[in-house]
């Protein structure tokens, strides 16, 4: 009796622990995350009254998303939107809106978020990618669920502009997920993140997340602590604090992104109103140095506007100085600066650079290169007293439409009319292949007259934890703090 009373009561514990098991197969909580954004506290904005600083845009982007979304890679996924077809001529995306809840539980409609994308493309806007969205003529909502895009010239990038935090789409200071914002109990600066999904074999996964804002170097010092997870939004002028910092092995992350990092005249009315001297002063960066100061894998050099892998141009061929070492062209520019100056007492720059050990890295760079020619070269403490200021700027998409219309007239003090004349003709372009052409010569107008001094293309790092498995680097740099955990269930 004793034996057989022992041998039900294994059984049953051992009936228990299957039970617990089977349990634990069917919730996985991801536990909590702390992620730091470089800059400022950030805040749920209105794109359409506010600039969006790098935190914003990780708010933004996860809190509050438009019809489409990135995920962790850089491709497209559905966020409000829950599937869209594309018309054969590429003039017409329809979208489906998913059964989606406002905070306050009222219904999402496709009549809310054609009011929204029309606000925020409209003249009053602020929104500072409202000119990627000029070929759009209408946004119509067909039904409750479902909207309509219409273009004046087909877009092929225009998902990727959609997927950018600029576009999601907010009600009442609140969006649609794919995370909700409440009130951490930590620090008051702190928001928590926190966004359940179940699966399709019915596994409940909970992600949090506890979002804050902090300098570069607060932030790269406690991840070096092991306070924080995550570290996004760092750029070429605070990486040498990360360099320089003792990190985890292979927790120094960069994203493979595309866009502008150069520099570009202020004003005009000085030396710089002339093309022979935009071009001395491009042709004397040693751009191998500063990015082998730099340390970013995959870097390169840039001397054109446009970069590789643009959509509907070809490559950028390489121009015809930069294939000659600096030191060998080094004679015929200091000649060069001597036929521009002369003998009289050569010009002071003025250059505005972001604060930061990269910053001061790139000034003396500068301050070197230029300064064998007779150029001294300065710290300007504003835009507003600067001669060249530094463009830094990830691309939102493939087209390079939006490399070309950063320095039309109006948006550049020193401008090329004719090349404005081909943007705009492009825009309103059937033909892809014409399109590409328009923006291809305009881009050649604005490099002949070395409109912007291009210098590499942007730099954009981050800080792992060796726990963070659902991280990667993307194009576009913009990251979603969704299924950022992928732990292990027992028994699963």
């Amino acid at each position: 009796m004793v034996r057989r009373s022992l041998t039900r009561a294994l059984s049953l514990a051992a009936a228990v622990a299957l039970a617990l098991a089977a349990g634990a197969c069917r919730e996985s909580n991801t536990g909590e995350v702390k992620v730091v954004a470089i800059g400022g506290e950030p805040r749920l904005v209105d794109p359409y009254s506010a600039p969006v600083s790098p935190g914003d845009g990780l708010l933004l982007a996860n809190v509050a998303q438009g019809l489409v979304r990135f995920d962790a890679a850089g491709n497209i996924v559905g966020g409000l939107a829950e599937r869209w077809n594309v018309s054969d001529d590429g003039l017409s995306y329809i979208f489906r809106i998913a059964a989606t809840d406002w905070q306050d539980g009222r219904k999402v409609t496709a009549q809310q978020v054609a009011r929204f994308l029309k606000r925020s493309i409209s003249a009053g806007s602020r929104n500072p990618l409202k000119d990627t969205l000029g070929a759009v003529e209408d946004v119509v909502a067909m039904t409750d669920r479902v909207i309509e895009i219409r273009l004046r010239a087909p877009r092929p990038n225009l998902l990727a502009l959609l997927a950018q935090p600029e576009f999601a789409v907010i009600r009442g200071g609140a969006g649609t997920g794919p995370f909700a914002l409440q009130q951490a109990h930590g620090p008051a600066d702190e928001l928590r993140l926190t966004r359940e999904e179940l699966s399709e074999d019915e596994v409940t996964r909970r992600d949090e997340v506890l979002l804050a804002g902090a300098p570069a170097e607060g932030a790269v010092r406690d991840f070096a602590a092991d306070k924080l997870d995550l570290v996004l939004g760092g750029t070429f002028a605070d990486l040498p604090l990360a360099q320089r910092a003792r990190l985890p092995r292979n927790s120094l992350r960069f994203d493979p992104a595309m866009g502008l990092f150069g520099l570009v005249p202020v004003r005009a009315g000085g030396p710089l109103d002339e093309a022979d001297v935009r071009h001395l002063l491009s042709q004397s960066i040693d751009r191998d140095a500063f990015i082998d100061a730099l340390r970013v894998p995959g870097l390169a050099p840039r001397a054109t506007l446009l970069q590789p892998a643009l959509e509907g141009v070809p490559d950028p061929a390489p121009l015809p100085w930069a294939e000659t070492p600096l030191a060998q062209r080094r004679p015929a520019l200091q000649a060069e600066a001597q036929r521009l100056f002369g003998d009289d007492k050569r010009p002071t720059l003025r250059i505005f650079l972001p604060q930061g050990p990269g910053g001061d890295l790139l000034l003396a760079r500068l301050q070197a290169d230029w300064g064998v020619l007779g150029i001294t070269v300065e710290r300007a403490r504003s835009a507003a007293t600067a001669d060249l200021k530094l463009v830094d700027a990830v691309a939102p998409s493939t087209s390079p439409a939006w490399f070309v219309r950063q320095f039309r007239c109006g948006e550049a003090p020193i401008c090329d009319e004719e090349a404005d004349k081909m943007m705009e003709t492009a825009r309103d372009t059937l033909i892809p292949v014409l399109r590409g052409g328009l923006l291809l010569q305009a881009a050649a107008r604005i490099d002949a007259a070395q409109l912007f001094i291009p210098i590499s293309a942007p730099v954009r790092w981050s800080l792992v934890d060796g726990r963070i498995q659902g991280f990667a680097g993307n194009r576009y740099a913009r990251h979603t703090l969704t299924d950022l955990l992928q732990k292990a269930t027992p028994g699963g």
